[in-house]
């Protein structure tokens, strides 16, 4: 599964999130590093939903966003994750 991600930089690194599934956070010192963390977040959090009974999202294909003008940093790209099948416990 490909689900998109928004990447931004702080004070410490990067930041990201995954506007198809709110609360699912990660942290990373470089781009890369916060793609592969949120990768595994992205993982945990699906393992998560399907332990608990919740019907997994459908990954947007796109999504609107506007570029912060005082942010010094910010981009969308794509996380690969298993499928929802491969991610049952």
């Amino acid at each position: 599964m490909r689900f998109l991600v928004m990447i931004r930089r702080t004070a410490t690194g990067y930041s990201v999130d995954v506007p198809d599934l709110p609360g699912c956070v990660a942290t990373g010192t470089t781009v890369e590093h916060a793609r592969q963390m949120i990768a595994e977040a992205v993982a945990m959090h699906l393992e998560l939903m399907q332990q608990s009974g919740e019907q997994l999202p459908s990954p947007s294909k796109q999504i609107e966003f506007s570029v912060d003008d005082d942010s010094g940093e910010e981009l969308c790209t794509w996380v690969e994750v298993e499928s929802a099948s491969a991610v049952t416990p």
